[in-house]
């Protein structure tokens, strides 16, 4: 593999990637490739990286649960896989296509967090002897709740769950995992707290690119859960990735972008719904009035509707007592 000119060949694959897919982020899109159990194919984002981007809707058995992004990285000494998969149909999906691209071996699959379709294909991957790498506390919570995981995954995907079990991690790390292959540096960082335990990042620094995994929404509303700390999901924004500067950034859901358009959706959005909060604590108001500040201007994102006034609701309970 010849990575001399790959710097210049990044831009236009990304600017190609980008003009093929601005169209068809929408919750109501059915299934882009029906011939597989992956909702959508894979694109080459840039030279050597790929991903399977999910739908933006919530899982469902319409898209088996591939309602994140599965990607992927070529190299010449073995491919590293981000997102084990909903389930070892996705698994095993998104196996064939790294097949379809590359004779090398998948060497090693990264869960990007503890939530289902990021780890629940994690069995299909260790029957086949690869080794799996979690943060710690993914693998905390997967240990904790992973049978309510592995249920709600089945609830919705009926026949299409099969012989899916809970298969946690064999490799984990605390603040950072460094792998060299086949000459690609990949780093893989815990920045600091946001949207759940364990959310991690993956880094090449000689390419600029970044899968960022759930730190990072831009055609989807963010969910913000019970234990989410918003003012630490800013923090680390701010103090960690903005500093790294990725020039292009495959986030947790959605298509390939660039940090400004997540900073606008992400990190803006966490902001402006803090001190719209902030302001009803100080004018005294109360949780169910809370549910309804203001939040006309992230309309347009999918899964706004479900998920608007739940964010509210959970921001004014966290800095209630702030």
């Amino acid at each position: 593999m010849n990575f001399a000119s790959i710097t210049q060949r990044i831009a236009l694959a990304l600017a190609t990637t980008a003009i093929a897919t601005a169209t068809t982020a929408s919750d109501d899109i059915a299934d882009q490739y029906p011939q597989s159990e992956l909702y959508s194919k894979p694109v080459e984002v840039i030279p050597h990286v790929f991903s399977a981007i999910g739908a933006t809707a919530p899982p469902r058995y319409e898209n088996a649960g591939h309602n994140n992004n599965l990607s992927f990285i070529v190299t010449d000494a073995g491919v590293v896989v981000v997102n084990a998969g909903a389930s070892d149909a996705l698994a095993a999906a998104l196996h064939a296509e790294i097949k379809a691209q590359t004779d090398q071996p998948v060497v090693l699959v990264i869960n990007e967090n503890g939530q289902g379709h990021a780890m629940l294909g994690n069995g299909y991957w260790r029957d086949l002897g690869v080794d799996v790498l979690a943060h710690a506390d993914a693998i905390a919570e997967t240990k904790k709740n992973g049978d309510f995981i592995l249920q709600r995954m089945q609830s919705y995907n009926k026949d299409r769950a099969g012989d899916t079990r809970i298969e946690h991690a064999n490799l984990s790390f605390e603040d950072r995992y460094d792998l060299t292959l086949g000459g690609v540096k990949i780093e893989v960082l815990h920045l600091g707290p946001a949207h759940d335990p364990g959310d991690l990042q993956v880094w090449i620094p000689e390419w600029k690119m970044m899968i960022a995994g759930d730190i990072a929404f831009h055609e989807r509303m963010l969910p913000i859960f019970p234990h989410t700390c918003t003012s630490c999901w800013i923090e680390t924004w701010v103090e960690k990735l903005e500093p790294m500067n990725p020039t292009y950034l495959v986030p947790g859901h959605g298509h390939p972008t660039n940090l400004a358009q997540v900073r606008r959706y992400t990190l803006d959005y966490l902001t402006d719904l803090r001190a719209k909060i902030g302001a009803h604590i100080e004018d005294g108001g109360d949780l169910a009035e809370a549910y309804y500040v203001d939040q006309d201007q992230w309309r347009r994102l999918d899964t706004f509707d479900e998920l608007a006034t739940k964010n509210a609701g959970r921001v004014y309970e966290e800095m209630e007592w702030e």
